[in-house]
């Protein structure tokens, strides 16, 4: 719904103009003169707070992100004649680096000659993977117990931002420069990508605090992300508190795990559904080439103790049209204020759980009453 407090640039003209052609004939205007709108760095649309309710809920989901506070694991491992390449434990950042990630596994085998290779896992690691092991002349199977569509992948809520992937005291420069490699590589993929057909577009995100957010952490890529800027209360529609702005691009993930599922299977990629116990049954797959792709599942696989759940849950409602800029943040403080809203083209997504360790697969209705509720007092001042 539109916000009738912030006028648009067209209707600030055209009342400036009623204005000047009624004092031309030496009258005033019958109404007090209307605010000048918020000016936005990037949409030029105006601002509006999305329709959010808890009758408007059509779904709730969880997933559990696949957390490593030492990093995301991209190595080798040799069992007698089969070599195994990890890539796993990317936490929060999973969609935004797979490109980049996956390129690094593929580089783990780039001195061999190109023959078959096996990739388990269909998430976003693994079609990456995949994909770039075909454009390097591999012939790929991709052996899964899920298809893209219920994996951890498909219930990310999609914006191309690489945090929440490590613990900053326990990770070295080594891999923060892995880290800031995989980030450009997979920027630069999705920036070709962007389009309806694999869901990627730009967009305005804010960051809320409750207070002015100090000095700016986006990483060593910050040059990445464009319109950055610090805003004060008054000069933004979210009420007394404080916004971080910057643009990046909104990834919806089940346009895009479909796109390069497409792409895989027309460059002759196959799937083979199969559920794998341990080790000793990935290392049976006929392939001497395999890469494990397998996210949280590689705990039990390949026995790595520190990976662990982080459990999160998603609120969809239908999609607002009206909305075209995504928010972080802004709850009542403490776990509360992880909240974030993504207005995907197929839904609207509301989001506010982080549990690190809760592995339970379970919707929680008290975070789903909370999710929503929280939301709407955060669009409360837009009046």
């Amino acid at each position: 719904m539109t916000n009738d407090r912030f006028l648009s640039r067209r209707s600030v003209i055209q009342a400036l103009g009623a204005g000047a052609l009624l004092a031309a004939f030496g009258c005033s205007p019958a109404t007090p003169p209307q605010k000048t709108a918020l000016v936005r760095a990037y949409s030029r649309k105006p601002w509006a707070a999305p329709r959010i309710s808890m009758d408007a809920v059509i779904r709730v989901i969880v997933g559990h992100r696949p957390y490593r506070a030492n990093g995301f694991r991209v190595e080798h491992e040799l069992y007698d004649d089969k070599v195994v390449i990890h890539n796993y434990g990317h936490g929060g950042g999973g969609l935004s680096l797979g490109w980049g990630s996956s390129a690094l596994a593929a580089h783990e085998v780039a001195g061999r000659v190109p023959g078959e290779a096996a990739v388990v896992g269909s998430g976003i690691m693994g079609l990456c993977t995949a994909r770039l092991l075909q454009d390097a002349g591999w012939s790929v199977t991709i052996y899964t117990r899920d298809v893209y569509r219920h994996t951890t992948s498909n219930v990310a809520a999609g914006e191309w931002g690489p945090f929440s992937t490590h613990d900053a005291s326990k990770v070295d420069a080594a891999f923060l420069a892995r880290l800031d490699w995989a980030a450009r590589v997979s920027h630069h993929a999705y920036t070709n990508l962007t389009g309806s057909k694999y869901g990627i577009r730009w967009m305005e995100t804010y960051d809320l605090y409750d207070a002015p957010p100090g000095e700016p952490v986006y990483g060593s890529f910050e040059d990445l992300f464009t319109y950055k800027g610090d805003l004060a209360p008054g000069e933004h529609p979210f009420g007394n508190r404080h916004a971080r702005r910057m643009v990046t691009m909104q990834i919806d993930p089940g346009t895009l795990l479909r796109q390069i599922t497409a792409d895989f299977q027309l460059a002759g990629g196959r799937f083979v559904i199969r559920n794998f116990a341990d080790r000793a049954d990935v290392l049976s797959l006929r392939e001497n080439v395999i890469f494990n792709c397998t996210g949280l599942g590689a705990a039990v696989l390949f026995d790595d103790p520190d990976l662990v759940p982080v459990k999160g849950q998603l609120v969809f409602l239908p999609p607002d049209p009206a909305i075209d800029y995504m928010t972080f943040g802004g709850g009542s403080g403490g776990q509360h204020g992880f909240l974030h809203m993504f207005p995907r083209r197929d839904v609207l997504v509301l989001g506010g759980t982080f549990k690190p360790g809760d592995d339970s697969r379970n919707v929680e209705a008290g975070e789903t009453e909370r999710i929503v509720q929280e939301h709407r007092k955060l669009f409360e001042s837009f009046g």
